[in-house]
């Protein structure tokens, strides 16, 4: 199969990547960009585990084609934290003990960030109702809430 050239920014670095153009945005994170928080549960959009913003959207980058994320600003849960520090709502799921055995906290973490810019003070209905594509193993759910509504709180004294 022909190689493509496929340019995008990541985490506010621009990056360039050759590969096959089958190849999902996901696979091109992890295998060739070591961006391994974004992670691989389902590969059918199913889990949320592989969250990410791509030009500010929340996507599945599971069902995201490389050719698909040409020239687009990709955010992965390693450029959420600023100078050293943890974005708030990572440091939220870590002060509720929402990561549990951490496999989908990314993913997690990810859709937090995109109800709170939405929602900022959203109520329990929708908070469940905004996790709806992620899927938690260790059934953590009552911490991954807690976690959610104390990074709501904590925007709201900023």
């Amino acid at each position: 199969m022909e190689k493509i050239t496929s340019q995008r920014t990541v985490n506010q670095k621009a990056v360039q990547v050759v590969t096959v153009p089958n190849r999902t945005l996901l696979e091109v994170l992890r295998e060739d960009l070591a961006l391994t928080g974004v992670k691989n549960g389902c590969a059918e959009g199913e889990c949320g585990a592989c969250s990410i913003f791509m030009n500010g959207e929340l996507v599945n980058s599971c069902l995201v084609l490389i050719g698909q994320a040409q020239g687009a600003n990709i955010l992965t849960i390693e450029g959420l934290a600023e100078d050293g520090r943890l974005h708030p709502v990572q440091q939220a799921f870590i002060d509720a003990g929402a990561v549990q055995c951490g496999f989908c906290t990314p993913g997690m973490v990810m859709t937090t960030v995109d109800l709170l810019d939405h929602n900022p003070l959203p109520s329990e209905d929708q908070i469940r109702t905004a996790f709806a594509g992620n899927l938690c193993r260790c059934t953590g759910y009552v911490q991954i809430f807690d976690a959610v509504k104390r990074a709501a709180e904590e925007r709201s004294h900023a």
